[in-house]
């Protein structure tokens, strides 16, 4: 299986499955002399682990990352770091139903028919728990990154959808309540859709939004490694992605150019910022803010038609352990992978300047 690995010069590559024995990833490229703060890395693994409020899965998981190499008295070496996270919950019977059935809109079709078999278990290698890796990279490579500020949040659920500017939201707040947004009307009206959709048996998407500040002008390249095109390429990575715009987004195709054009001021900053951070694929040193859509989680706990492997039209329903909404637990993910491309931006970029 190819397309484990992340990045040009930081790079991260996973491994590991959802009811395997454990997950974990290398990361290659980290500088040497990074002084690491582990609190920091497992907070947020806290921030996406299973069973932390009743919105979310309640598979009950520590998610303690172990670190293996890489490291010495707490500073980074500048050789591979690989490190760990332990599975110590799996419950792989929930998943028997399914051996030989394809879930809907899941990818067990799909890894079926190109490798010729698949772990079912918890959906094996296409699991979102392989985002806890992505997690632990990113959050080193936050700590990289020092000034620049990544803030993610929860903007929207189902049909639900906050309409404050960033610019005026707390993002101190985000982490106040367990659906991971800044408005807390917004966010107890978020909560309550998901406890009422979780208790049909069914799932809902939803929108998350992130901020990025301080990034240098100069990060990205202009043709085929666009700043914004990587960005995309991350946020597609993720589990249940169904869409990604930065910037002005879908609304600025209604707009005119004269309206949609940010206007310089003398010191080289815009008076708007539809372009969103970045221009001709390069930051240029403005805000960059995205939306990342989620899908609904596949697995829902109603009766749904499906085929199995023999071609065979049969009923199935949802067992085990599952979200009702991904989005409070995306909200890390979402803010590792922005890391992520950042800083191996900041390491290309140091590389073709004296």
């Amino acid at each position: 299986m190819a397309g484990n690995t992340y990045g040009t010069l930081f790079k991260l590559t996973t491994f590991g499955e959802s009811h395997g024995k454990a997950i974990g990833g290398i990361i290659d490229g980290c500088p040497a002399g990074l002084t690491l703060d582990f609190d920091l890395i497992q907070q947020e693994l806290e921030r996406r682990k299973p069973g932390q409020s009743k919105i979310v899965t309640q598979r009950k998981e520590p998610d303690t990352v172990t670190f293996l190499s890489g490291i010495f008295e707490g500073k980074t070496t500048g050789t591979p770091i690989g490190f760990e996270i332990i599975n110590t919950n799996q419950k792989s019977k929930d998943y028997g139903h399914i051996k030989d059935t394809y879930r809907p809109s899941h990818a067990d079709y799909t890894y079926d028919k190109k490798y010729g078999n698949r772990d079912y278990r918890g959906g094996g290698r296409s699991s979102a728990r392989e985002t806890a890796s992505r997690v632990v990279a990113g959050t080193i490579a936050k700590q990289f990154l020092k000034d620049v500020k990544i803030h993610s949040f929860t903007s929207s659920v189902g049909e639900l959808q906050m309409n404050t500017p960033y610019q005026d939201l707390d993002f101190s707040l985000i982490d106040s309540n367990d659906v991971r947004c800044p408005d807390p009307a917004f966010a107890k009206a978020f909560i309550e859709k998901i406890k009422a959709i979780k208790k049909e048996g069914d799932t809902v998407g939803g929108v998350i939004t992130c901020v990025i500040q301080n990034v240098p002008v100069g990060l990205g390249e202009p043709v085929f490694d666009k700043l914004h095109a990587e960005l995309g390429k991350a946020m597609l990575s993720i589990n249940a992605v169904k869409g990604f715009e930065y910037g002005s987004g879908f609304e600025g195709a209604k707009m005119k150019g004269s309206d949609h054009n940010d206007i310089f001021n003398s010191d080289g900053s815009t008076k708007t910022n539809l372009s969103g951070g970045v221009q001709g694929g390069i930051s240029n040193g403005m805000d960059i803010y995205f939306k990342v859509a989620f899908k609904p989680v596949a697995t829902v706990m109603q009766k749904q038609q499906t085929i199995n492997a023999s071609g065979e039209v049969v009923d199935m329903q949802g067992k085990g352990r599952h979200d009702p909404c991904v989005v409070p637990r995306a909200v890390p993910i979402v803010d590792a992978m922005a890391a992520l491309v950042l800083a191996d931006f900041v390491l290309r970029d140091k590389s073709i300047r004296l």
